[in-house]
């Protein structure tokens, strides 16, 4: 079979993808070992959408479609040192409607698929995973485990951040582990969050309580507790009543009670970097193109401007030029490596200020955030460059 693009992985990048190409003339192929579902009750794993991002899921038409009975708006941030210190974000003070909203990855995973299964111009192959892959000078050839042979002229990688494709193609990646895990859970609290979102840099990781959908007799949160391995472990051998008491107390109580809605998991924290993310006849997005510290919230947004970015350029690109050359495609490479480093050292800066146990560091890290806080005017500069990069 014969396709203009062939995408590999059917996450939100590869799907979001997929569907901004809706409109063009190319003729597309989606491959994916398996369907995405719903969560049984609340999806665990939670992501904080931007408006940015919110615009760009509107436009491929996703957004009107989710349950808005289960989206967060976000209408303020409230971060917290370890000394003290505090950091406060306000929609209504930066002159926006919201910061953000958080949605539940399946949520957006299962709308963004149905969208695709309707998609005129694109083949879905599910189940399905690649076995082998061949470059030519004007084509490239994809033979799947079944041994279906799949020609295109530009093969995407949006299978995760332990790309198949990554590897076939010979990019590099450099994986930095942090020594660390994100355990995340969600709970029913006492007390309404009003749509605040909350973060605590602690000696034993970054706490992050993020508002859940509910209504005035129901509050919910979602949890990303990122700690040190050991940690992490003792927090998952809990009981269900223990880790509501460590959470509700390492939060300070803020929100009351807390009643475990979903069972605590974990996964890998680690650093990655991906210095080349096109070679002839290939680009990466998402997870495979780069990884960051969660403790921004802001992974999968960096994921969505990928697709955005790539589906632009290729919408934009004459039918007489070649879309897999590489050339045209160090400018998708381009247009996204400046966003994704900043990102990247952001939050690795972060993170760093606050694990290490130098002198005199954590008063000046506190002393930072408080003038921060004291500044409205670098505070909103924050917020208006989150809310158009991101």
């Amino acid at each position: 079979m014969s396709f203009d693009v062939v995408i590999v992985g059917g996450g939100l990048a590869g799907l979001s993808l997929a569907c901004a190409l809706r409109d063009t003339r190319l003729k597309i192929a989606l491959v994916e070992n398996r369907a995405p579902t719903p969560a049984t009750g609340w999806d665990a794993r939670v992501y904080a959408i931007s408006p940015a991002n919110a615009d760009f899921l509107r436009d491929i038409g996703a957004w009107k479609h989710l349950d808005a009975e289960r989206i967060a708006p976000i209408h303020a941030m409230k971060i917290l040192g370890d000394g003290g210190a505090q950091l406060d974000f306000s929609a209504y003070e930066s002159g926006v409607s919201e910061l953000g909203w958080i949605l539940e990855s399946s949520l957006m995973a299962c709308e963004l698929w149905e969208n695709v299964k309707r998609q005129s111009n694109l083949t879905l192959l599910c189940p399905a995973a690649p076995r082998a892959m061949e470059m030519g000078e004007k084509d490239v050839t994809l033979t799947l485990e079944d041994g279906q042979a799949l020609t295109t002229r530009l093969l995407v990688g949006a299978d995760g951040r332990d790309s198949w494709m990554r590897e076939a193609a010979g990019l590099q990646a450099i994986n930095t582990p942090y020594g660390e895990m994100g355990v995340v859970a969600n709970f029913a609290c006492e007390r309404p969050h009003r749509g605040i979102a909350r973060q605590w840099f602690r000696d034993d990781g970054v706490l992050a309580w993020l508002p859940l959908a509910g209504d005035e007799t129901t509050h919910r949160i979602s949890m990303v507790w990122s700690t040190p391995d050991a940690h992490a472990e003792t927090l998952l051998a809990l009981s269900p009543e223990a880790l509501c008491a460590r959470v509700a107390e390492a939060g300070g109580n803020e929100l009351g009670a807390l009643k475990l809605v979903t069972p605590a998991s974990a996964f890998p924290l680690r650093l990655m970097r991906v210095p080349q993310t096109i070679a002839p006849r290939l680009a990466l997005i998402g997870d495979a193109a780069h990884g960051i510290h969660p403790l921004s919230g802001h992974g999968i947004n960096l994921g969505y401007q990928d697709a955005k970015a790539l589906a632009n350029l290729l919408a934009a690109t004459p039918e007489w030029q070649d879309i897999g050359s590489e050339r045209l495609l160090r400018r998708y490479q381009r247009a996204r490596r400046e966003e994704t480093v900043v990102m990247q050292y952001t939050t690795h800066t972060l993170r760093l200020i606050f694990r290490e146990k130098l002198f005199g560091l954590k008063p000046l890290r506190n002393i930072g955030m408080n003038i921060t806080n004291a500044l409205p005017a670098v505070k909103n500069q924050l917020v208006r460059y989150a809310l158009g990069a991101f």
